[in-house]
């Protein structure tokens, strides 16, 4: 009997947002936090990453009706909804796709006493903490309030059966963050830790940028995930959108 799985992935993070703007200039200053005045889940797309977003909605739009994603799922974070939002209107789902919906457990990785810190901020702050990080590795390193690698995983794969569940044989789009989408390729692609980490060493996911799954029967006639793309900027590329990729928002160490 075959795998409930969707007929194909699309997953994107979302847009430039004004947390990865403050971050950038923190980092540039060598200051030891960073300067913006709201809760993470809050921060929205700066003006370039509006851009963006609508340059994904504009490209899925031009894939025939067929082709385009009929369920598309959200991160609650402001600058994820944002991203889904600015994809349906542009007409980048089909004509019976619903509004976005809306995962809880699609959220950025939580950072605990780590938020708003730089890495300058995070060694001054809590140096104990950072040789810990330093030694056990990001994967599995849990700042005190905050989240793992290993953390975000464990959720996923709960919202990936939730995929399969409802979802199955259906075109979905799922719009979220930079390591939600190294995680979800570490399940989808059944990876180790060496093997997801040295993907991330390569470069950040790009703003906007898609990772796309076909998934296609193997010799046990079950169906698996075939990665199609990855990290795949041509949709901004054709629009003209710049192309960003600065780490995730609200902390800055990788």
């Amino acid at each position: 009997m075959r795998q409930r799985w969707p007929e194909k992935l699309w997953i994107v993070r979302h847009g430039q947002s004004a947390g990865n703007v403050a971050r950038d200039a923190a980092h540039e200053a060598g200051l030891g936090s960073i300067d913006i005045a709201m809760r993470d889940v809050d921060v929205p797309l700066s003006a370039l990453g509006h851009e963006q977003a609508r340059a994904l909605g504009r490209w899925l739009a031009s894939l025939p009706e067929e082709g385009k994603p009929e369920v598309v799922l959200s991160s609650p974070y402001v600058r994820a909804r944002q991203t889904a939002k600015a994809i349906c209107e542009e007409g980048g789902v089909t004509e019976t796709a619903r509004q976005p919906i809306v995962d809880e457990r699609l959220r950025e990785r939580e950072f605990g006493v780590f938020d708003r810190l730089t890495s300058n901020g995070i060694a001054a702050k809590y140096p104990d903490l950072a040789e810990h990080r330093a030694m056990l590795g990001k994967f599995y390193h849990r700042a005190p309030g905050g989240e793992s690698w290993a953390d975000v995983i464990l959720r996923l794969r709960g919202a990936l059966d939730t995929i399969s569940l409802h979802h199955a044989d259906r075109r979905v789009l799922i719009v979220c963050h930079q390591v939600v989408v190294l995680c979800l390729r570490y399940i989808l692609e059944e990876m180790d830790e060496a093997q997801i980490l040295a993907i991330d060493k390569e470069g950040d996911v790009v703003n906007c940028g898609v990772c796309e799954y076909d998934f296609e029967p193997d010799d046990a006639r079950q169906c698996v995930p075939r990665l199609a793309r990855y990290n795949f900027a041509a949709p901004l590329i054709e629009e003209d959108a710049p192309i960003t990729s600065a780490p995730d928002a609200m902390v800055a160490t990788r």
